[in-house]
């Protein structure tokens, strides 16, 4: 892990990490499911949560280092397909993240115990195709074969997004568990916010 990421541009390697925490900070799915989890069963509820989802992610960060790396290696090409798949997707996720407000409130209460909350969280996030999606095109864009196999680039930089997104998630679900329904109420707000961030990561990614 360590040689893979002492060959990638600190420029590039920073921006990637930018993005991600950017990306997952955006109160989506994943952020909502454990808000909902720290609402209805406490901070540590909340807290472990948003680990499940991170396991979820990781699994997908193992489809897509398989999947990406035949497809790129087939089909130079199909990068650039990526590319515009992503920022396209980007675009809709901002959409989607204006549109949204109060869904926290209402996503749902039950999840009170820990280890229920981990498996439901792995499971909303390993079944989510949209998750799988994002991942096939956000991470190939930081990927250089010239640095090696392009399979190990995105396991190593899945990781790092993997990491960041659960130590964030995890964050949401246990701030939910102390401020209780006071933060979902200021979900919407956060939301559009998101949404901004969203739509310029969409065009950094498009034209790039």
């Amino acid at each position: 892990m360590a040689d893979v990421l002492t060959l990638i541009p600190m420029a590039d390697l920073l921006a990637f990490l930018a993005a991600g925490i950017v990306l997952n900070l955006t109160p989506g799915a994943d952020v909502i499911f454990a808000t909902a989890c720290g609402i209805a069963g406490g901070p540590r509820v909340g807290a472990v949560a948003g680990l499940g989802v991170g396991f979820g992610g990781l699994f997908h960060v193992g489809l897509a280092a398989v999947g990406v790396s035949a497809l790129i290696a087939a089909h130079p090409a199909a990068l650039i397909v990526l590319k515009l798949a992503g920022a396209g997707y980007l675009l809709w996720l901002a959409w989607g993240s204006w549109r949204a407000a109060g869904r926290a409130q209402a996503a749902g209460a039950g999840e009170i115990r820990a280890r229920l909350a981990l498996w439901r969280g792995f499971v909303t996030n390993a079944l989510n195709p949209k998750v799988a999606l994002f991942v096939l095109a956000f991470l190939p864009q930081f990927t250089d074969a010239a640095r090696g196999p392009v399979w190990l680039q995105i396991v190593v930089l899945g990781a790092l997004f993997t990491l960041t997104g659960t130590v964030i998630t995890a964050g949401y679900g246990a701030l939910a568990g102390l401020a209780g329904q006071r933060l979902a109420a200021r979900m919407g707000m956060m939301n559009k916010v998101a949404a901004g961030l969203l739509f310029l990561l969409a065009l950094r990614m498009a034209w790039g």
